[in-house]
Formats: structure tokens, sequence, C-alpha cells
């Protein structure tokens, strides 16, 4: 049995959180629950108030995960090496182009057992990055959706409007004479009318893009809405049910809502 329960530590927003997350429940076929912070604990100490969830008799490992972290993880790989070393814990560590912003680990050639965290990390095959900024967050996306498309994953899109790898949740409503791509992901129960130009951007749940908008190099927020004609790239991101009015231009700022 792979992994049946997921627990997130969370502090801004909870209950929208809880809201959104109900819907993953069901669709991955788990139980995902919320450990609120109602202070700033760190980086280990959330896992202190689950602490009675993580550990029990049956003795079953656990993953830790930071979520502004995209990366494909081997995990079934990397749960049979836990279990065959025996020992306290297992770190997935890979190479970066600046070691020293992310820290890194010295480990024993033949067997990986940790000796001190200085030098330069073994890797893996795959892709890692912190998408903690949105920037980096685009980027990111570039690396899921390749992953997908090197897997043969039938949830890309396909078409004539279509270029380069492109994701569009099934509830998504697109019209005609589009063109997506490269690197598009459309969210559950979006709009976008006719006419409209994506290229490296993510639309969110809910978001209406109107007529022959043109969209690059931006994050659209949930339940946002551009206007027609309107002409946004270079890093502009709208938050939650922002609207961005009819043939505005903007460049690498946050537009009035």
């Amino acid at each position: 049995m792979g992994v049946t329960e997921v627990i997130l530590a969370i502090n801004y927003q909870p209950e929208a959180m809880a809201r959104f997350l109900k819907d993953y429940e069901s669709k991955l076929g788990m139980k995902i629950t919320c450990s609120q912070e109602t202070e700033p604990l760190g980086t280990a100490g959330p896992l202190a108030l689950v602490k009675d969830k993580l550990i029990d008799e049956s003795g079953s490992p656990f993953f830790v995960l930071n979520s502004d972290v995209i990366c494909e993880f081997p995990l079934e790989k990397m749960i049979k090496f836990h279990k065959a070393h025996g020992g306290e814990a297992s770190i997935m560590v890979t190479k970066v182009d600046e070691p020293s912003k992310y820290g890194v680990v010295v480990m024993e050639e033949t067997t990986g057992k940790v000796e001190r965290f200085m030098e330069k990390p073994k890797s893996f095959v795959g892709f890692w990055m912190d998408i903690g900024q949105p920037r980096y967050y685009i980027t990111g996306l570039g690396l899921y959706l390749d992953s997908l498309r090197n897997k043969g994953s039938s949830k890309l899109s396909s078409g004539s409007h279509i270029h380069g790898n492109v994701l569009i949740e099934e509830s998504a409503v697109i019209e005609g004479d589009c063109v997506f791509g490269p690197n598009v992901a459309i969210g559950p129960e979006c709009v976008v009318e006719e006419g409209v130009t994506l290229s490296r951007c993510t639309v969110m749940r809910g978001a209406r893009i109107n007529k022959h908008a043109c969209i690059s190099n931006c994050i659209i927020g949930w339940n946002s809405t551009v206007g027609q004609g309107a002409c946004i790239e270079d890093m502009i991101i709208l938050g939650d049910d922002v609207y961005g009015y009819d043939k505005i231009s903007c460049n690498g700022r946050v537009p009035p809502s």
C-alpha cells in the first residue's frame, strides 16, 4: 500500500485551505489533514504538532516534504532504500548550481551514510527546484510538464492550437481560435474565451480570460479576470479575485484592480 494520508502544516488562511483540499481527498483517494501553526515554529517545529499521528505502534515510516519545492520524487526507491539500511532517517539530495544557497551533504560513498553537511551532494535522475518565488514557480512548471511529456502522460493536451507542453483541467471551458504554449497550465473551472494566447503561465481555478487577451510569463490567481484584449507579461501576478481591465497593457508590475 502506498501513501494513504497527507498532513499539511499550514498557517495562512487555514479555513480556505481546508475547503480547497476537500476536493482532493476524493480525487486522490487519501485522507488530507491540516495542522495549523498559531505561531511560527520554524522548519521542524510543525512536526511536533503532529507527533501523535506520525509515530504509532505500527512503526511505519513517513515522508517529510517542503511544499514550495517541485521535484520528480523517487518515493518508491527512497522507501526501499530506507527500509534496507535500517537507519533512523533517510535524506534525498541532489546537485544544484549554488550549493552554498541550500546547504550540502557529505556522505560515505559506498553506503550513503551522512557524515556531515558541507560538501557537494549526491545526485539522482529527475528534476528538483525551489519554487518559493514566482519566477521560479514558472520555471518549475516547465520542469513538471517536461516530466509528464517524458513519461508519455495522457494528461497533456494536444491539438493544432497547442504548442509544446500544456495541461488543461477537464472542467475548464476553452473557446475557439486560442493558442496555448509552451508551458501552460489551466486549472479547473476556468473559462478561456476565443482568440486568447497563453504562454509560460498558470491560470488558477475559476479564473476567466476574456477574448483576444495575451498572457505570457504570468500567474493568474483564483477567480481573477483578465479583460478583453488585455496584454500582460513578464511576471505579472494576479492574486485572488482580481479584475484586469479591457485592453490593459502591463509589463512586470501588478495592474490596478
